[in-house]
C-alpha cells in the first residue's frame, strides 16, 4: 500500500467509526496533517489517538498521563510490565517523562480490521492502566513516621 492509500484508508475508517452510533468514537478529523479520532472511556472522559503515515508504517499514539509526580520508578515499572503483555499498543515514556500509548502497523498489513484492533488496544490499555497509574504516580501518599 502507498502512503496516500494508507492516509485515505485511515481517514475513511476513522470517519466511519465516528459515524457509527454504537461506537464510543465521538470525533474524527485531521489536525496538522495527521488523522485522528477521539473516543469516550469509562475511566476518564476521552482519549484521542493520532495516526502518522510513514513510508513503511502507520504509527499511532495517544497521550496517557503527564510525568509522574510521585513514585516515578514504580509508575515506569508498571508501564514496562504492561508493555510486555500489550499488543499492538504499549505504553511508552516520552522525552519529558510523559506517558503515551504507541504502536505501529506495517503499510503492507494495513486494513480496516488492523486499525480497529489498534483503536481497541489503545482503549484497553487506557482502561486497564489509567486508574492504577493515577493512584500510583499522581496521588500524594501520607508519610509514615
Amino acid at each position: 500500500m502507498t502512503r496516500d492509500g494508507a492516509h485515505e484508508l485511515v481517514v475513511r475508517a476513522t470517519e466511519a467509526a465516528a459515524a457509527d452510533p454504537d461506537s464510543d468514537i465521538v470525533w474524527s478529523g485531521i489536525y496538522e496533517g495527521r488523522p485522528g479520532l477521539r473516543m469516550h472511556q469509562s475511566c476518564r472522559e476521552a482519549t484521542t489517538i493520532w495516526f502518522t503515515i510513514g513510508e513503511h508504517t502507520v504509527g499511532f499514539e495517544a497521550y496517557l498521563l503527564p510525568k509522574p509526580l510521585h513514585e516515578a520508578e514504580a509508575v515506569y515499572r508498571h508501564c514496562l510490565v504492561r508493555a510486555y503483555r500489550s499488543w499492538p499498543a504499549s505504553i511508552a515514556i516520552g522525552p519529558d517523562g510523559d506517558l503515551f500509548i504507541i504502536g505501529r502497523i506495517p503499510l503492507d498489513a494495513l486494513t480496516e480490521q488492523r486499525l480497529d484492533e489498534a483503536v481497541a488496544a489503545v482503549y484497553e490499555v487506557v482502561e486497564m492502566s489509567f486508574p492504577a497509574l493515577l493512584d500510583l504516580g499522581y496521588r500524594p501518599r501520607e508519610k509514615s513516621l
